[in-house]
C-alpha cells in the first residue's frame, strides 16, 4: 500500500513537473511571484546554465518607461524568477533616460574579453516623441545588473554604408531632399533606395528605432536597427568592447519598410527575420537569408504557418533565441501588443523548424516543451 501511495504521488508531481515546463503562446505567463511577466520586446541571455531575459516593462496605460528595463532568470525556459529592474529610468530632470522616456527593444550581450555585460536599446527622449530615434547602451558586471547607462545618440555620423558602390555614392550626392516633398510616391521610393535619407541623416548620424543585437561565432557583435525612417534596416559592426560603433555598416532591404528585426545562423547561412510597419497591429513577417552577415540579402517568403500565418500568428517578431545543449534549435519570440493594456501584452515563443530544402518556418502550437524539441 505504501509504495502504491508513493508512486501516485510520484506521478502527480511528474504530471505537474510537466505542465509547469511547457509553453503557451500568448497565455498569461506567470513568474515566481505569480505575476504576469513584464519584459515586452525583449532578448534572451545564456549565461552559466542560466537564461536571462531582458525586456521593457509596461504600465497599465501607457508603453512609455516609468520603471525601466526588466529581467527574469530561468534555467528551463519555462519557469521564470524576476531580478527586477536592472536599468532604471532616472528621476533627473533632462537625463536621456529620464522617467517617460521611451525604452524599447533592450538586448544584452556579453563581452569575453571585458568580462562586461552590455545593452543596447531604442531610446526616445520624454516628450519628443519618436523624433530622436537613438541609440542607447548600458553595461554591468552581472547579468542582473545594475546597468549603468553610458550614452544615447544617433549611429556612425559621417560615415556612409559599407556595401554602397562608388558609383552609388556619387548618385547619392546628387539627390537634393527639398525635391522630394511629397512621400509614397514610385519616385520618392527609388530616391530612398538610392540614399535620400542615407544623405540627409549623415552628419548628425544614422536613425536607430527597432533593434536587435547579435554575437557571431568569431566574437565580433553587430547591431542591427530599422533606420531611415523605418525604411531600411542597418547592419553596423561594434568595436571589440561592444560600446561602440566602428563605423562599418550595410544597408539591408532600402525602401522594404522593414523593423523588429531578429537573427539567427545555421550551417554558415545567416536567416533574419522582419516585420512590416503597421505600429502596434500585426502584419505578414518577412524573412530574409545571406552567407555574409552584410549581405547581399535574399528575400523569402513568409515563414508563418498555421492560424493567423498572414499576421505572423497575432504577434511581432523581437528576437531568436538559441537553445543551448541542442543542435541546431532556436526559438521563435515575439510580442503580441495590446496598446490600451499594455502591461497585458503577451508572448509567442515557437520553436523554428526547417523543410527537407533547409527553408525554416514558423508553425503555431497551442502548447509545447522545449524538452520536446524539435518536434519534426
Amino acid at each position: 500500500m505504501k509504495t502504491f501511495f508513493n508512486f501516485i504521488l510520484f506521478l502527480a508531481f511528474s504530471l505537474c513537473a510537466n505542465a509547469a515546463e511547457t509553453i503557451e503562446p500568448g497565455a498569461l505567463w506567470l513568474d515566481n511571484e505569480g505575476v504576469h511577466i513584464n519584459a515586452h520586446g525583449g532578448g534572451v541571455l545564456y549565461h552559466k546554465g542560466r537564461y536571462y531575459w531582458y525586456g521593457e516593462h509596461k504600465s497599465e496605460r501607457t508603453s512609455n518607461a516609468l520603471v525601466g528595463v526588466m529581467c527574469y532568470s530561468s534555467k528551463n525556459l519555462t519557469d521564470w524568477k524576476n531580478e527586477g529592474a536592472v536599468l532604471k529610468v532616472s528621476s533627473e530632470r533632462g537625463s536621456d533616460i529620464e522617467k517617460g522616456c521611451i525604452i524599447e527593444r533592450p538586448k544584452v550581450i556579453y563581452n569575453k574579453k571585458t568580462k562586461k555585460f552590455v545593452m543596447w536599446f531604442h531610446l526616445e527622449l520624454k516628450g519628443k516623441g519618436y523624433a530622436a530615434a537613438r541609440a542607447g547602451v548600458a553595461v554591468s558586471d552581472s547579468p542582473t545588473g545594475p546597468f549603468t547607462f553610458i550614452r544615447s545618440g544617433r549611429i556612425n555620423p559621417g560615415k556612409l554604408p559599407f556595401n554602397m558602390t562608388d558609383e552609388q555614392k556619387a548618385e547619392m550626392q546628387l539627390l537634393n531632399i527639398d525635391d522630394y516633398k511629397e512621400w509614397w510616391t514610385p519616385r520618392w521610393y527609388k530616391a530612398i533606395d538610392k540614399g535620400l535619407f542615407v544623405k540627409r541623416d549623415l552628419n548628425g548620424g544614422q536613425m536607430s528605432r527597432d533593434m536587435t543585437l547579435y554575437v557571431d561565432d568569431d566574437g565580433k557583435a553587430y547591431h542591427i536597427y530599422s533606420s531611415e525612417d523605418n525604411l531600411t534596416l542597418h547592419i553596423a559592426e561594434l568595436t571589440d568592447d561592444f560600446l561602440s560603433h566602428t563605423g562599418k555598416y550595410a544597408r539591408l532591404a532600402p525602401a522594404g519598410h522593414n523593423e523588429a528585426p531578429a537573427i539567427f545562423k545555421k550551417d554558415g547561412k545567416y536567416w533574419l527575420i522582419a516585420s512590416g510597419c503597421t505600429g502596434w497591429d500585426p502584419n505578414e513577417a518577412r524573412m530574409f537569408s545571406a552567407d555574409n552577415i552584410y549581405g547581399p540579402w535574399q528575400k523569402h517568403p513568409n515563414p508563418c504557418v498555421g492560424p493567423n500565418a498572414n499576421l505572423t500568428l497575432g504577434g511581432q517578431s523581437t528576437y531568436i533565441l538559441p537553445v543551448q545543449g541542442k543542435k541546431d534549435a532556436f526559438i521563435f519570440m515575439a510580442d503580441i501588443w495590446r496598446p490600451k493594456h499594455p502591461i497585458d501584452a503577451r508572448y509567442i515563443w515557437l520553436p523554428i523548424q526547417f523543410r527537407e530544402d533547409g527553408m525554416p518556418y514558423v508553425e503555431w502550437l497551442e502548447k509545447w516543451s522545449p524538452k520536446d524539441v524539435w518536434i519534426k
